[in-house]
């Protein structure tokens, strides 16, 4: 049975083809657009994805959506905010403003710089006139609360005119393609559910879903036994970590759907201690449940920045987010017995906290799905539908997009009137040319699904150097305050982290953070973050072979079996998904060199001038080593 999947088209939309629980290609439309977390009908995703599986719609046999109809969403979401309703007028918190002037006085003075600001203890001013107001409107009981359910009621309205917008968009683009009358609905965390744990390998796990919005609720509890799943709990909306977390996100001046993951390494900076019993008192939690406190309101989160240094509130939501998953997942855990955990949705994108998960008592084993936001809806309705039943191993790899034949790719090379060579030895030049201090692109094979560059669309370097944070950052145009995440090989893992067991799998997908070892911390300390941890990709050759023995060869010239990984795209840009794609990026960036299919292209600019820079930079590590 073939299934295509759709993705919400709200953001991320993406188009995945399923054949009987297989997924045979996936890929998001930002790939083919170049519209970071392109919004809308997955028109050109679709085409590719019917073009390389050579399948032609009268072959699908159902369309799987992960929204239910318009006007149902409508429904479950009024429901929902009116419960928030009652229990915004039932529940009593202590006095804040006495809470917020007793963390004042626990905000430590500090000199240490933290990249990326410009006072280690950097407020987000905005003005006496504003902050007073987001002190009334966020912090003052009477006032906020009216605030909340105000905020409440117009993302209510705005939620329901953007479901029957997407419904309407969908079905006249599934009507172009003659599938309209294929079109299967799913509830939301069901897919979720779904992509987590089927692809998970798992015969029986407790599978947990947290995110924003979906059908109602913000996560879902559910059991996953011999590829059937049964729900245990529902996490009402607005009580969504996901929301908790968009919100201190956008109050600390970044994009709540783009830029989570900043919040996460400014979080490490910061003291806990200041500010998380504020929050925590603003939390009502019950065993396997919580409910947030106005949680729609970003007027707090706004109060908190412009009163408290940036890194305190980032750390005081990141210890909290943490504190809560973790406390779901042990009640859970403890209550049904079993020892397997896997996540999905927007909020299991948090590296950090899917680290203290699985490092719970209690939980031995853990999977993260390697596309958990949004963007996996499609791929986790279309394994459900097609499902044969039973338990299949877990996926192989996340290599499901595009590739390129290297006549494609060498077309595209002389348009750009690049000169380039084809090298028999292409993994022992590129491994050499890391190992001197060269920045290098590759682009080969097929385009990785999700939201992680796993070695196909990726940019490496070697970790020796903690100072690339800043320079690399700066020439892919950047601003990040978590380190480059490393590469590692296989059999090297004991040796650069500790804690492993059970989330081997997982770490293939990079989608954990897990403490290093003294070794990683000395070798490799561009890829280590100020806490210890780091966000590995643990390769196998089987799973990539171009690309391990790139690492294996600069393992031979290093004794180094960890390069740094980060994705091939300028800033605010999708990772590159065509040949073209990538020699823009490989251009913009100034990289030194580009491993493209089978072919090496140094960059026309940099060339000449990389000889000195590579012997100073040599130089350099030789002396601080």
């Amino acid at each position: 049975m073939k299934i295509l999947g759709i993705s919400p088209l709200d953001k991320d939309s993406t188009a995945s083809l399923v054949e009987d629980g297989r997924i045979l290609f996936a890929a998001g439309e930002e790939r083919f657009s170049r519209v970071k977390q392109h919004s809308g009908f997955p028109r050109e995703a679709i085409k590719a994805a019917l073009e390389w599986t050579g399948t032609s719609p009268d072959q699908i046999d159902a369309v799987a959506y992960a929204f239910l109809p318009w006007d149902k969403e409508t429904e479950l979401i009024q429901t929902a905010l009116e419960e928030e309703a009652q229990f915004l007028r039932d529940f009593r918190e202590p006095n804040l403003q006495a809470m917020l002037e007793e963390a004042e006085a626990r905000v430590p003075q500090r000199n240490s710089p933290v990249h990326g600001l410009k006072d280690p203890n950097q407020r987000m001013s905005k003005g006496s006139v504003k902050e007073l107001f987001y002190r009334f409107a966020g912090g003052e009981r009477g006032l906020s609360r009216s605030v909340a359910l105000r905020a409440s009621a117009d993302w209510g309205r705005r939620a329901s005119e953007d479901h029957q917008k997407w419904q309407a968009e969908l079905e006249a683009g599934l009507r172009e393609f003659g599938l309209l009358d294929k079109l299967k609905r799913g509830e939301h965390h069901l897919s979720h559910s779904a992509n987590a744990y089927l692809a998970s390998g798992f015969e029986r796990a407790l599978i947990v879903t947290l995110d924003g919005y979906g059908s109602g609720l913000a996560g879902s509890v559910s059991l996953g036994e011999n590829g059937r799943i049964r729900r245990l709990h529902n996490l009402r909306f607005p009580h969504s970590l996901g929301t908790f977390y968009e919100m201190v996100t956008s109050a600390l001046g970044f994009h709540p759907d783009r830029h989570a993951g900043k919040i996460v390494g400014l979080a490490a900076y910061g003291d806990t201690r200041v500010l998380a019993d504020v929050l925590l008192a603003r939390v009502q939690q019950t065993p396997g449940d919580f409910k947030l406190v106005e949680n729609l309101n970003v007027r707090f989160a706004q109060h908190l920045a412009a009163r408290f240094p940036m890194i305190d509130v980032a750390a005081a939501y990141q210890h909290v987010l943490e504190v809560l998953a973790t406390e779901l997942v042990r009640h859970w855990v403890a209550k049904t017995g079993v020892d397997h955990v896997v996540l999905s949705g927007g909020v299991t994108a948090n590296v950090k906290m899917n680290q203290r998960i699985h490092a719970l008592d209690g939980v031995k084993a853990s999977f993260v799905y390697p596309n958990m936001g949004d963007g996996g809806c499609g791929s986790g309705l279309a394994m459900l539908y097609s499902w044969p039943g039973g338990v299949k191993e877990s996926i192989h790899d996340a290599y499901f997009g595009p590739s390129y034949s290297a006549e494609a790719i060498e077309a595209e090379l002389k348009k750009a009137s690049l000169r380039y060579e084809r090298s028999e030895q292409l993994t022992a030049e590129v491994a050499q040319r890391i190992h001197a201090g060269e920045v290098i692109g590759r682009f080969d094979g097929r385009m990785e699904y999700g939201p992680r560059a796993l070695g196909n669309r990726t940019i490496m370097y070697h970790a020796r150097e903690p100072e690339v944070n800043q320079w690399l950052n700066k020439r892919l145009g950047r601003t990040e305050f978590m380190p480059f995440a490393p590469v590692t090989l296989w059999e090297a893992r004991e040796r650069c982290y500790v804690n492993l067991a059970g989330a081997e799998h997982t770490a293939e997908f990079m989608t954990m953070t897990f403490d290093c070892t003294p070794f990683m911390r000395a070798n490799c300390p561009a890829a280590v973050h100020v806490d210890g941890t780091a966000r590995p990709q643990l390769i196998r050759r089987e799973v990539n072979p171009g690309y391990y023995d790139i690492l294996k060869e600069y393992e031979k010239l290093s004794g180094i079996p960890s390069l740094i990984n980060t994705s091939f795209n300028m800033h605010e840009e999708p990772i590159v998904c065509s040949p073209n794609d990538a020699v823009r990026a490989f251009l913009l960036g100034n990289l030194d060199g580009l491993a493209i299919g089978p072919f090496f292209v140094p960059h026309p600019e940099r060339a000449s001038s990389r000889a000195g820079e590579t012997t100073k930079k040599t130089a350099a590590l030789e002396t601080r080593s």
